[in-house]
């Protein structure tokens, strides 16, 4: 016998495509690890530490030069003041983190809505909690949360939302009017939001990130969860953090210490460094990951993809549409088989792996879109789309050939 929520789920699809391009020698823009970002500096910082020690058990809550570290990075950008010792909490990785919160904030029976496309671990994780997700489907071309559907969709049992901005996969940022229906709705409701906010540095062209915990009203209903992987590129170092209410973060601790307990001391010291770099750092990241989202989406319309603005975060989607259908023979319907398909044969025909939407929702339905990162070296952003311009041109002129 085998748990019936994770026996019946798959391999992730990040882990799935990952694989495809191994196989195929392709160029991997599906899964969202970045390359040559990370700060020589942080990486160093981790380096002394290891050699220093110490090399056990650092306390539970993190250590406290990074738990204040955290605080402070939350006054300095957000202009929100936390404390330290009773708010933050560090877990090994933003995962755990997600885990935590469920495990520590939902009863059996509880409502969460989950706004589509969603990061794949949301829903399982809450299932595991005893708890019921409830998709909400967010639709392009504008991908606008659908205040009617959310309305309509809470319940006696609603207990939370889960709330992702910047939005892993399609890049947006949920605007002033939407974080304001939500907060409005959490109060009206007596309901909380676990925030994922993991590319909150990862904004461009100037665009503020907008968090619902700086909202003074709803301060003591919000968890917010934050990532090292993400802000300093080392997404193999697992060092998240999460702040919140202390009445809040208490059950969150409390289901951390039974599932990791800690995180390396060595990797949380070299976090603590890198919260407390300059300005100059932050901005830098951004600029350099916004010159490489030019590139890749720059280069995706002139294969003729149509890319819908990219305002935050790793990834460009890409709307497969008719016109792509035709050209490749797959024109796509509510049966057909869309964007997984087109994404197995990019891999295996131009040498560029992406990831389809549908893994993002619930019912693979929506195959209209796919995903890319564009968080690579820029020489290997510009070979993908040669590469991606050279396949569409070539399926185009098979098409003539045929007809």
């Amino acid at each position: 016998m085998v748990n019936s929520v994770f026996g019946s789920v798959g391999t992730t699809i990040f882990e799935t495509m990952s694989r495809l391009a191994a196989e195929a020698g392709a160029i991997n823009l599906g899964q969202g690890f970045p390359e040559a970002l990370e700060p020589e500096e942080v990486v160093e910082a981790a380096v002394a530490a290891l050699r220093e020690g110490p090399h056990q058990y650092p306390p539970m809550p993190g250590l406290p030069a990074l738990r204040q570290a955290v605080a402070e990075n939350a006054g300095r950008f957000l202009g929100v003041k936390v404390d330290w010792e009773k708010e933050v909490l560090v877990t090994s990785g933003a995962t755990e983190a997600l885990a935590d919160c469920f495990l520590g904030l939902l009863e059996p029976g509880d409502e969460v809505l989950v706004f589509e496309p969603a990061y794949d671990s949301y829903i399982p994780i809450i299932r595991r909690a005893g708890a019921v997700p409830v998709p909400i489907r967010v639709t392009p071309p504008h991908w606008r949360l659908p205040f009617e559907e959310i309305e309509a969709a809470i319940g006696e049992r609603t207990r939370a939302f889960v709330v992702n901005t910047p939005w892993n996969p399609i890049g947006r940022i949920l605007s002033e009017e939407e974080l304001g229906f939500l907060g409005e709705k959490m109060l009206k409701h007596d309901l909380i939001a676990i925030c994922d906010e993991v590319y909150e540095h990862l904004t461009f062209d100037n665009r503020p990130h907008r968090t619902l915990f700086a909202v003074p009203e709803l301060r003591e209903r919000v968890v917010r969860i934050g990532s090292a992987g993400k802000t300093f590129s080392v997404t193999g170092w697992k060092v998240g953090y999460v702040t919140a209410d202390a009445r809040l973060l208490q059950p969150i601790a409390r289901a951390h210490q039974y599932v990791t307990f800690t995180t390396p001391p060595a990797l949380q010291a070299a976090v603590a460094f890198g919260l407390n770099l300059p300005a100059s750092y932050f901005d830098g990241l951004r600029s350099e990951l916004q010159k490489r989202r030019d590139i890749l989406v720059g280069g995706l319309r002139q294969a003729g993809f149509k890319v819908p603005e990219v305002e935050a975060a790793y990834f460009a989607i890409a709307d497969i549409g008719a016109d792509i259908g035709a050209d490749i023979g797959a024109e796509r319907s509510a049966s057909g088989p869309g964007d997984a398909e087109l994404c197995r044969r990019l891999t295996f025909e131009a040498g560029v792996t992406a990831v389809p939407l549908s893994a993002f929702y619930g019912a693979a339905d929506m195959r209209s879109h796919i995903r890319f990162c564009f968080a690579k070296r820029e020489e290997t952003l510009h070979e993908a789309v040669e590469r991606l311009a050279a396949w569409r041109a070539g399926e185009k002129q098979e098409r003539r050939a045929a007809g």
